[in-house]
């Protein structure tokens, strides 16, 4: 029960100094002489959650390849994946500065934090077939979503960004293709 209470009031804290920050971002921006950001449509908020969600897997799990891969194409992948989706990840967030915020990345949370914490325990080859089937599947998934922004998206600007970004999505499926194939 005390540590119900201590909860309670821990969540009561946070949100009593988090409402008044959330409350005057609005009021803020109406004093700066600025109209307040509209929101994102459906597919272009849940395009954004998605990939916000998919650089910290694809750097947590590129940095544990950096190190365990059993081979230097898979650490070379692995360092690309890394750079890659760092330089994507800000790309992103220059954009997203003139947006309204977008709900968190959530859906794939959990399944990503279990991947990543599956390949911290794993060596040898079985950390390389893991890192490049989950690369596989990860690169296969990121180019719908891509696709699906390009063809379903409202916002011009990350409609932009995903038809820019998806020839390289598509280069890095087929490197882990080809790595799936040698490993």
């Amino acid at each position: 029960m005390r540590v119900l209470s201590l909860v309670a009031t821990t969540v009561l804290g946070i949100t009593a100094v988090l409402l008044p920050l959330t409350a005057s971002a609005p009021a803020a921006q109406a004093l700066a002489g600025s109209a307040p950001l509209a929101p994102l449509e459906p597919a272009d908020s849940y395009f954004v959650s998605q990939t916000s969600l998919g650089t910290p897997f694809q750097v947590d799990s590129g940095r544990l390849a950096e190190t365990k891969g059993t081979t230097e194409a898979i650490r070379g992948y692995a360092e690309l994946m890394v750079s890659s989706h760092i330089a994507v990840n800000n790309e992103l967030l220059a954009i997203l500065k003139n947006k309204a915020p977008a709900p968190p990345p959530t859906l794939l949370r959990a399944a990503y934090s279990t991947m990543v914490s599956t390949l911290q325990d794993e060596t040898g080859q079985t950390f390389d077939a893991d890192y490049v089937r989950g690369q596989v599947n990860y690169q296969k998934a990121n180019t719908a979503l891509y696709q699906y922004e390009i063809a379903n998206g409202a916002d011009p600007d990350l409609r932009g960004f995903a038809r820019e970004t998806l020839p390289k999505i598509q280069d890095h499926l087929a490197r882990a293709l080809k790595l799936q194939g040698g490993a």
